[in-house]
């Protein structure tokens, strides 16, 4: 078992969000132009599950984007945004996280 913490009411001269993305879709290669895409903002935790410490401003871009990398009648896509103090447990074969800016290509 291993744990690591988030807290995005510290001060940050461009405050963070710590963002949840999680998918189900259907073709693969929309799944594979997505998760490209979500490589961009953070970091790939499951097979459909990406965490990002982002900005605001990238926050509302992802949100722009996502619309355009699916097919809204059988795509999933669920965001969680979370703010405040945050812990993860982890259980299994995990890759290290470390908390690192992400650079969008």
């Amino acid at each position: 078992m291993e744990n690591y913490f988030w807290n995005t009411t510290q001060i940050y001269a461009d405050k963070k969000l710590y963002v949840l993305i999680i998918y189900d879709i259907v073709d693969n290669k929309r799944r594979v132009r997505f998760a490209k895409k979500m490589n961009g903002y953070g970091f790939r935790v499951q097979k459909s599950a990406f965490e990002a410490m982002i900005s605001e401003s990238l926050y509302r871009q992802l949100l722009s984007e996502i619309p355009g990398l699916i097919n809204k009648e059988m795509d999933s896509v669920r965001i969680y945004k979370i703010r405040g103090e945050g812990e993860v447990t982890l259980y299994g074969v995990n890759d290290k996280i470390e908390n690192e800016e992400v650079v969008i290509i």
